[in-house]
């Protein structure tokens, strides 16, 4: 009987960027987020004598070969646990494909987890291979960067390449609106404006100093935001930083999504792609100015480019505000949709929820 997994969407509530290294990636500190909005994978399997994978969707722009990340994902776990099957893959595409979102790599997650139920691997996994669950996360990394944070779910830091993650205090569900304009934003593209900007910036640089800088730049930042997630735990409120400008809205006198959301907002959080993907596209940098509906009853919590785009979102206290500024994006043609944020506790319990819908 095929298993059907719920495979959900993430912003990024902060994102900075590192000099290039030697391996072809940049070092990043990200806050990532779940949210409610969701893909479906649905996932049948036969034990048979070699894997074959058959894939899916309801989505013309869905790769249903090898690379599609679901694909990737299925592919690699049977050979590390030693088993062959026939599976079949379908994805019910319901968010957006390459918008920041993480939809590609959420369906990877749920392709493995809907996998696991349906040859019941939980039971017999003791047997099949020790360590599973570290095992799980080192398969996450190898088939990309953001795959990670979805075996975790809720509010999450990410380091490294952003692979490396651990868990935040959970965050009240918070009412979010996310923009899904209809332009196409190319990461490793963004990357290269990124270390353009950088060389354009300082010209006489050496080399090794700009990296210096950049690395010194990101552990200041991944000391701020763990030093935030103390704060929200303790309840007070951390020293403001100058280490980044701050992209986010804070409201004054508004009572904000959660104290990590305030803190990290006090400590600058930000993010970086911005400053090179609304150059290439302004009508995103318009779209944010919606999305923060600065001055007006629906100020939002806080507002930013998710990833590298071109999706944006908004955190709002409430869904008539939220509902608000959808109506301004809709009169200036572009297309929203409202979700909330999703905590880790409710990110688990509706992976496999009983209708899957």
């Amino acid at each position: 009987m095929a298993v059907t997994a719920r495979s959900h969407a993430k912003i990024n509530l902060g994102l900075a960027i590192g000099p290039p290294r030697a391996d072809g990636f940049h070092s990043l500190v990200t806050v990532y987020q779940t949210l409610a909005a969701h893909d479906l994978v649905t996932v049948s399997a036969t034990p048979a004598a070699r894997t074959t994978i058959h894939l899916t969707s309801n989505d013309a722009r869905v790769p249903t070969d090898e690379r599609n990340t679901a694909w990737k994902m299925v592919a690699l776990a049977l050979d590390r646990l030693g088993l062959a099957a026939e599976v079949a893959i379908h994805i019910d595409k319901r968010l957006p494909v390459q918008g920041g979102l993480g939809a590609g790599s959420a369906n990877a997650v749920a392709a493995l987890l809907a996998l696991e139920a349906e040859l019941a691997l939980p039971g017999n996994i003791a047997n099949l291979a020790t360590g599973w669950p570290a095992e799980r996360m080192r398969l996450a990394a190898e088939v990309g960067s953001d795959v990670p944070l979805f075996l975790i779910g809720g509010t999450i830091l990410g380091l490294d390449r952003g692979q490396s993650v651990f868990p935040m205090p959970d965050q009240p569900a918070t009412c979010c609106l996310v923009a899904t304009p209809a332009v196409g934003v190319s990461t490793p593209q963004a990357f290269r404006d990124w270390d353009a900007l950088g060389n354009i910036e300082n010209p006489a640089d050496d080399a090794a100093l700009t990296s210096a800088a950049g690395n010194d730049r990101l552990n200041q930042l991944s000391r701020l935001y763990a030093g935030a997630c103390a704060c929200s735990q303790a309840g007070f409120q951390p020293e403001t930083s100058a280490v980044t400008d701050s992209s986010g809205v804070l409201p004054s006198g508004q009572s904000l999504a959660g104290p990590l959301v305030s803190a990290l907002v006090r400590a600058g959080i930000g993010n970086d792609f911005e400053r090179v993907v609304f150059a290439q596209h302004p009508f995103l940098a318009q779209i944010k100015r919606i999305l923060q509906a600065a001055g007006t009853p629906e100020e939002s919590i806080y507002a930013s480019l998710s990833g590298s785009g071109s999706s944006l979102f908004g955190l709002y206290p409430g869904r008539k505000e939220a509902e608000a500024v959808r109506q301004r994006l809709s009169e200036a043609g572009v297309d929203a949709f409202l979700t909330h944020t999703l905590p880790r506790a409710a990110y688990w319990s509706e992976i496999f929820p009983p209708n899957a819908g």
